[in-house]
């Protein structure tokens, strides 16, 4: 069994919602059949009897190893404790090879799944041993450290709830909420609108005092200190007990509390100092209370207990402890809704201070505190108080936070009870807590969980809001840069900040921030993370999808311009028409309910894709009485089609009417092909919702030029002769162009044209078929980049396909694209017409342009 390709597909994919390891998986004749490899089921059932049943998917008779190879990197996550179901493994058109699918919830962990899988397949085959429980405790561990914390998972959780996307930034907590102009930040109990300023407000416990203390709010005396002997005195000055913490502190790192002597304070002083500024202040009798506030409200409070264990008579401290670290809720970090218990310097402390070791046996029913302070961080527990809090304890706490400027808060109070308020019985708030750890209220040891991660959403996005942007998503054979480039400037006539990613580039309001080759995830994540943006139109290629899934989880408006006879069959495994048209129907699957597919229903196998789409079709066609539209229009639901010289929108009983010869781009309707691009782009906007007379503007603004489509039919005048720059490089879109050339003025027609290498035989080949019965001179050069072949191959190809040619008179070769143009354009007369096929597109269209402004040479 050989992996020769593992790659992660981060969105929507050909297969399904969930995110996935897909792997490339070649077996020879024996491991197609498991059945053939004696006693291999039994050798892996004794490694792992947690794999649960193999048996055949679909109408497959066989197991090979590639679909034991699934099951086991999906048990394995599973078995780790991570949520994932789907998996599938399917036979490619090459014989023992297989395309294996497995979901990941975290991509590290993912890969490390299947890798265990791969060494768990091959010890059942060789015989050999394989330490299953290892590698589950490593998955577990390794998902622990990689996934969200407790925290910010409940955020987005909540975000994921009211349909808000999101993307993780970083390894950390660090999480972008929405998208484009809409999107906001956490990074765990933190927003973006809270100030460096209150943060920084909050973690100066002593400034934090002084500014409670002029709100009116009750705090304990203190200050910092520099010495020892200081903080003996300041102690004596308010009054024993104190507390002694870092003034810059978190999480209750080096925090002493109830201090009574110097020698306590000495050690106390000792182990802050570790973390800054040492600072003392009066000891609050009474119990610890989190009071957690989220805007102007209180959200949430909980009664916290220090780590301790309860003595049984019969066994030690440090016994105790690790029965107590046996609880799965406890764990080593912030991951968990418990921290496990540590049994170091600062705990064996305050054991001495119960004349207790770790290896005392301590009474049955004596209560042994293992930690002054009551955070969870140090494996302390809580206790839920909420609907406990007097409203005049819940109004402080407000004022609290707001008085620092913190948006998200965890107020740390120190009485006897929550139910009355703090005057009454002498408490006071000790801390003000910029990012809160929200485990206690999410998941508190007792009491009712609460729904924070809701509230803090709430407070980022008022109600009926999801954080999202319009997002159009165009894919199909030909036509999609033009029609993606058409829609953004619709989306821009409306005063919206247009994000656009297609084969030419990135970009962002008008300018171009990336250039190449950008139809692809990547692009598409990255202006979704744009401020800047108020809509976004993606271009969606096959080679994207395959590699990586989509760059967005779903989009309002989904186009679909034509599959025809397809473009790079044969890659990838994509080998049919209809391979292609699954593949390029995903952008349709991840359609919003409330969103629209449009789609060419002149194309069967296109207008097919309305049946998987969550929301509604939009037909578009030049013939209105095709029975698909005359069907979805008699149904009442929305079509795009020609009615002599107008594009009519039509729902119901409703018309709207553009008339062709406000289009510059179709020529007054005379290209047909961008009558079809318009058509389609018209119905995505009205898709998105765009008013019709921003759509009228946008279309009678829009102009075929190299800035607005460069390589896309652009025109251009050579000394009375007529230039025709384009891209198309497949049949389909020979037959477009020749319609469309065929349309204009021309005495003698020429074309230059190269091809692409990694086409297939009959696909370069029918080209120079279609265009050896339109044009009179064929100009054929070699592309620079062969893609795979040998040399003059493609020319070769190209050359075959003229052989019938019936129009076709003058054939010449040429090396090189620049001087293949040149020659064309010194064979035009005035009156000729020129299609030049470009291949560097920037680079032909800025030599074309140079070579039209050049004056003409008197004879």
């Amino acid at each position: 069994m050989d992996v020769t390709r593992i790659r992660a597909l981060r969105g929507p994919n050909l297969w399904s919602r969930h995110l996935a390891i897909e792997a490339v998986v070649s077996c020879n004749a024996q491991e197609c059949t498991m059945s053939r490899i004696d006693g291999f089921e039994a050798r892996l059932r004794a490694l792992f009897p947690a794999i649960g049943v193999l048996q055949p998917q679909g109408g497959e008779t066989d197991l090979s190893l590639a679909h034991v190879l699934q099951a086991a990197a999906l048990a394995l996550q599973a078995q780790a404790g991570c949520p994932v179901s789907f998996a599938r493994t399917t036979p490619t058109v090459d014989a023992g090879v297989f395309l294996v699918v497995v979901e990941y919830t975290e991509e590290e962990v993912g890969r490390e799944a299947f890798q265990y899988a791969r060494q768990l397949v091959q010890a059942a085959l060789d015989g050999t041993s394989f330490n299953t429980e290892a590698a589950i405790s490593h998955l577990r561990d390794l998902d622990e450290d990689v996934r969200l914390g407790p925290s910010t998972g409940a955020i987005v959780q909540a975000a994921v709830d009211r349909g808000i996307p999101y993307r993780r930034l970083t390894q950390g907590s660090l999480v972008q909420l929405g998208w484009g102009s809409k999107q906001r930040r956490i990074q765990a109990a933190e927003i973006d609108s809270t100030s460096a300023v209150a943060e920084s407000i909050g973690q100066d416990k002593d400034l934090t005092k002084r500014l409670l203390h002029a709100a009116g709010v009750p705090v304990p005396l203190g200050q910092p200190v520099e010495t020892v002997d200081e903080a003996w005195a300041v102690a004596q000055k308010v009054g024993l007990p104190v507390v002694v913490k870092p003034q810059d502190g978190n999480q209750g790192k080096g925090v002493t509390v109830n201090i009574t002597d110097r020698a306590q304070l000495e050690e106390a002083y000792k182990n802050a100092a570790d973390y800054g500024t040492v600072m003392v202040e009066r000891f609050l009798p009474g119990q610890d209370f989190r009071l957690l506030v989220v805007g102007d409200q209180l959200v949430a409070a909980a009664r916290r207990e220090p780590p301790q264990v309860l003595g049984d008579g019969e066994r030690t401290v440090r016994e105790l402890v690790d029965i107590v670290n046996q609880d799965p809720r406890r764990g080593e970090g912030h991951g968990t809704a418990l921290t496990k218990i540590r049994l170091d310097d600062i705990a064996i402390s305050r054991l001495a201070l119960q004349n207790l070791t770790p290896d005392s046996v301590p009474e049955k029913g004596q209560r042994v505190v293992l930690r002054n302070n009551a955070n969870l961080s140090t494996g302390g527990t809580a206790t839920d108080v909420t609907d406990d809090v007097h409203p005049e304890v819940a109004a402080r706490a407000v004022a609290a936070a707001q008085m620092v400027g913190l948006h998200i808060c965890g107020v740390d109070m120190v009485a006897e009870t929550v139910l009355r308020p703090l005057e009454e019985q002498g408490g006071g708030f000790v801390e003000v807590n910029a990012a809160p750890g929200l485990r206690m209220h999410l998941a508190p040891s007792y009491g009712k969980p609460r729904a924070i991660g809701q509230a803090i959403v709430d407070r980022l996005y008022a109600h009926g809001q999801d954080g999202r942007i319009p997002v159009v998503a165009v894919t199909g054979t030909n036509g999609k840069t033009t029609t993606a480039r058409l829609i953004a400037h619709l989306f821009s006539a409306q005063g919206l900040r247009v994000g656009m990613t297609n084969t030419d580039g990135v970009y962002v309001n008008g300018r171009q921030i990336d250039s190449g080759d950008c139809s692809g995830p990547k692009s598409a994540r990255n202006v979704l993370l744009h401020p800047e943006v108020d809509a976004a139109v993606f271009e969606t290629a096959r080679g994207g999808i395959l590699r990586e899934g989509l760059g967005f989880d779903r989009c309002q408006v989904a186009v679909v311009t034509n599959i025809g006879e397809g473009d790079h069959l044969g890659l990838n495994f994509i080998t049919t028409v209809e391979d292609l048209a699954v593949l390029k129907r995903v952008i349709v699957q991840n359609v919003a309910p409330t969103g629209y597919a449009v789609l060419n229903a002149m194309d069967p196998i296109v207008a097919a894709m309305a049946s998987v789409c969550p929301g509604k079709a939009i037909y578009f066609a030049s013939d209105r009485l095709h029975p698909v539209m005359v069907t979805h229009r008699a149904q009442g639901h929305r079509t795009v089609y020609v009615d002599g010289d107008s594009i009519v929108a039509a729902e119901g009983s409703w018309r709207e009417t553009i008339h062709l010869r406000d289009v510059p781009i179709t020529r007054g309707g005379k290209i047909l092909f961008q009558v079809e691009n318009v058509m389609a782009a018209v119905a995505a906007a009205w898709g998105a919702g765009l008013p019709w007379q921003t759509i009228r503007r946008g279309l009678s603004g829009f102009v075929n030029d190299s800035d607005n489509a460069p390589g896309r039919f652009n025109l251009m005048d050579y000394h009375g002769a007529t230039v025709i720059a384009d891209y198309g490089h497949n049949p389909d879109a020979m037959r477009a162009l020749v319609q469309a050339v065929n349309a204009l003025p021309g005495k003698r027609r020429s074309v230059v044209i190269s091809g692409a290498g990694d086409r297939r035989d009959e696909d370069i080949r029918v080209q120079t078929v279609i265009l050896g019965a339109a044009f009179d001179d064929v100009i054929l050069y070699q592309d620079a980049a062969q893609r795979g072949r040998a040399d003059g191959e493609v020319i070769g190809l190209l050359r075959e396909g003229l052989a019938g040619a019936t129009r076709t008179q003058h054939v010449e070769e040429i090396r090189g694209e620049f001087l293949a143009i040149d020659t064309a354009l010194a064979r035009l007369q005035p009156g000729d017409l020129c299609l030049v096929l470009v291949d560097q597109v920037e680079e032909a269209l800025a030599h074309l342009a140079q070579r039209c402004a050049e004056p003409r040479l008197s004879a």
